[in-house]
């Protein structure tokens, strides 16, 4: 078939190759040779028509026997990922992207130390190679240095320190203080003819706390109480009040029990800053007026939340 069909398409370039004028020589076709090669290359067409046309419905079907085998696969699952991490308090988190083999990487603010990994990888099974860390406030007042200048005292903050050195007041007249602790100051015994005298702080002591910032307040700070020297009458009636500082009303001081007062926390603080409240503690016995304390109370607020 394919050679005939090629002989067909020969004679047929012949005819092509004679002129009109020169139709009649020996070398040209005759009417008859020029229709019967038309006629088989036109069944040479239409046969390979007729395979392409099949070829066509055998691709045909073959896709949409692969479109119906593919509609009956599971569909894809989502990539694998861990959970979402954030950032420590008091720290920083390197990283945003938590699909398998990504590393997200833990960095903690001056004046804290990292506890954990500093870097955890998303695994296949959707777990982190590690716990998510967090941040740990130095204590810079524990360590082998000493960081504070001699005669003071170290107070660890939240992110740092400060030195203190809490002096008793001056004595004035016939009124003096010593310190019996390197917190607490006590008054010299008053002539018994001074009034003015007693009626000033028996004792001072001097108290530090570190607060971070924006502590959600009521929350008590600190505690102020009585208590009777063995074999002596204690007082039965307690005042408090605050009697000093920088407080600009962020405190109030009232009673929780019969014997003990509370330091309470009104407001919210924002750090860094240093507030200072004085707070006295009255005796009586039998409405007579004994004795009072002054509890200086120092609070350091942190720059950070934590």
């Amino acid at each position: 078939m394919v050679p005939n069909s090629l002989r067909a398409l020969f004679l047929l370039l012949l005819l092509l190759a004679c002129p009109e004028s020169s139709r009649a020589s020996q070398n040209c076709l005759s009417k008859q040779q020029l229709l019967s090669a038309i006629r088989q290359l036109q069944q040479l067409l239409k046969g390979q028509e007729t395979r392409f046309a099949e070829g066509i419905r055998h691709m045909k079907s073959r896709l949409a026997a692969l479109q119906s085998s593919v509609s009956r696969v599971a569909p894809d699952a989502p990539p694998v990922s861990c959970p979402a991490l954030n950032a420590p308090p008091d720290g920083k988190k390197f990283g945003s992207k938590y699909l398998v083999d990504h590393e997200v990487h833990f960095t903690c603010n001056p004046g804290f130390r990292l506890v954990g990994p500093s870097s955890v990888v998303c695994l296949p099974n959707g777990t982190w190679t590690g716990e998510q860390p967090r941040c740990r406030d130095v204590d810079e007042c524990m360590g082998p240095q000493h960081v504070c200048p001699q005669g003071t005292t170290c107070i660890n903050t939240g992110g740092g320190f400060q030195c203190v050195s809490p002096e008793c007041p001056e004595g004035s007249g016939n009124v003096s203080y010593v310190k019996t602790s390197p917190f607490q100051c006590e008054r010299n015994p008053c002539p018994m003819d001074s009034r003015p005298c007693r009626h000033l702080p028996k004792t001072i002591s001097f108290h530090y706390l570190s607060l971070p910032s924006n502590l959600k307040p009521p929350i008590t700070l600190f505690r102020m109480a009585t208590a009777s020297a063995p074999g002596r009458p204690g007082p039965n009636s307690l005042r408090f009040g605050i009697v000093g500082g920088n407080s600009r009303g962020h405190f109030v001081m009232q009673r929780s029990d019969r014997q003990t007062g509370e330091l309470i926390l009104v407001q919210t603080l924002q750090g860094p800053q240093t507030l200072e409240v004085d707070v006295d503690m009255s005796e009586y016995l039998d409405r007579s007026f004994q004795a009072n304390h002054v509890s200086k109370v120092t609070i350091f607020v942190s720059p950070y939340d934590f």
